[in-house]
């Protein structure tokens, strides 16, 4: 009766542990795929004289990369942050680190009615 009951106990066991192991996988598993998800860089892209999306939220420390997928140069220029890239021509991209809280307005430099912003909060 001893060893049924050793047996007893180690089903017991191993099915607690497979529970418990389910009950991990379900409280992280979302989790971490929440944070992976957030951790792709953000693209902005250019395209029939707009930016998309605008705006965007990133927290800090996140690069933001311009990609122009129109048929003629565009730049970037913020001048918040002193920031003006080079005319980038079709699917040439530029990109930027921010690493300090705040909204930054940006325009094109060649076509400054475009304007797009980007809201860094941490």
């Amino acid at each position: 009766m001893t060893e049924t009951m050793s047996l007893a106990e180690h089903g017991r066991r191993v099915l607690l542990r497979r529970i418990a192991e389910a009950a991990l996988a379900a409280a992280v598993v979302p989790a971490l795929r929440a944070r992976h998800a957030g951790a792709a860089e953000p693209t902005v892209s250019i395209d029939n004289f707009t930016f998309s999306p605008t705006p965007i939220t990133i927290a800090p420390g996140a690069t933001v990369t311009w990609v122009n997928e129109d048929d003629i140069p565009h730049s970037i220029y913020c001048e918040a942050l002193s920031l003006r890239s080079h005319p980038m021509d079709t699917k040439e991209s530029f990109a930027h680190r921010f690493d300090q809280t705040g909204t930054f307005d940006y325009v094109c430099g060649i076509h400054p009615h475009m304007r797009g912003r980007i809201v860094v909060q941490g």
